[in-house]
């Protein structure tokens, strides 16, 4: 089975439909590929800037951009390689301190590291962090 990593300028694609020549290709590349048996991933890194670029170029709403990416891994073949998966079903995340980038961040140096150091102190909210500094 063939696996393929998406990179953000795809995804966004696919999230907004603009412009649409482009946005139309893609979807009829992933479908074909789809039907073939193809795999596609997303990183946690990708979809990070999924949500800045839904935010600062097309004007969602956090919320929005959180929603947009919920539905896309709902209703494609699409799915997130880390924890983008387990982090956009929680509740709240919208306004959730920590936000949804540093609950990202978190996650992945959990699952590589022994402590995450950081200088906000809603990090203090999440498993193994020191919050260091003033």
């Amino acid at each position: 089975m063939k696996r393929v990593g998406l990179d953000t300028s795809v995804v966004v694609r696919l999230l907004t439909g603009e412009p649409d020549q482009l946005a139309a290709a893609v979807g009829r590349g992933i479908e074909a590929a789809h039907a073939e048996g193809t795999k596609f991933l997303v990183s946690d890194l990708v979809v990070a800037e999924c949500y800045f670029a839904l935010q600062h170029h097309y004007g969602a709403t956090k919320q929005g951009a959180l929603d947009a990416l919920r539905d896309l891994f709902r209703a494609s073949p699409l799915r997130p390689s880390g924890a983008a998966a387990t982090l956009l079903a929680t509740p709240g995340l919208a306004t959730a301190r920590p936000g949804f980038v540093d609950r990202l961040i978190h996650a992945d140096y959990t699952s590589r590291f022994d402590e995450t150091w950081t200088c906000e102190r809603a990090g203090a909210k999440l498993a193994k962090v020191r919050v260091v500094g003033g």
